[in-house]
């Protein structure tokens, strides 16, 4: 445990270093564009092939990050709870992995099935879907609702409050804001600031 949390000290501090932010990004209202990803079992994926879906729980997230670890498993109850309802998770990894190998497409696969994830998980080799979203961190969630025009972004930042500790959460965003949309009612909140590893940037 203790070695754990030397880990997450150590992940906090690059990740709190200065990093490029990137542009344009998405925010709280705007229409976002489809994409078509490599999945892990190397199928193409979209948005689109979605015909039944009444949003998106997007993540942005990645192999190596303690703070990605800490949440596979609530990630997986997510797609558990939501997808079902019309709200599937769609995992992205942006990560390079020239500089981070853990984060290779090879190791995706590896990741996925040792840890069950029931989502899709897709390889952002080109980055241009994280630069396009204005992905951040590492687990870094955007919400989206499906209309007649697209997809509209309802909620972006973190899954919850704690990245540490999934027994010491005291508030779940991303389950908040699903449960309101689901019930039709306007999000209390839209937006929080996601913490984790910055993403991996190419230079």
């Amino acid at each position: 445990m203790k070695n754990y949390m030397k880990l997450m000290g150590a992940a906090l501090a690059v990740a709190t270093l200065a990093f490029t932010i990137p542009s344009p990004s998405y925010k709280v209202g705007d229409e976002t564009k489809d994409f078509n990803l490599k999945n892990i079992d190397g199928k193409m994926v979209s948005l689109n092939d979605y015909k039944d879906a009444k949003g998106f729980i997007i993540i942005f997230t990645c192999n190596h990050c303690p703070f990605s670890k800490a949440y596979e498993q609530r990630i997986v109850a997510l797609d558990k709870k939501y997808a079902s309802v019309g709200y599937p998770v769609i995992a992205i990894n942006s990560n390079d992995s020239a500089t981070n190998p853990e984060d290779s497409y090879g190791k995706m696969i590896e990741n996925a099935k040792e840890k069950g994830f029931t989502f899709p998980y897709l390889y952002d080799e080109s980055q241009n879907i994280a630069k396009q979203y204005g992905a951040l961190k590492t687990p870094h969630v955007y919400i989206l609702k499906k209309n007649k025009n697209g997809n509209k972004v309802e909620y972006t930042g973190a899954i919850d409050d704690n990245s540490e500790d999934a027994s010491l959460v005291k508030v779940k965003y991303v389950e908040n804001a699903v449960d309101e949309l689901i019930a039709g009612k306007a999000l209390t909140t839209k937006e929080t600031k996601a913490i984790g590893c910055g993403v991996k940037y190419r230079k």
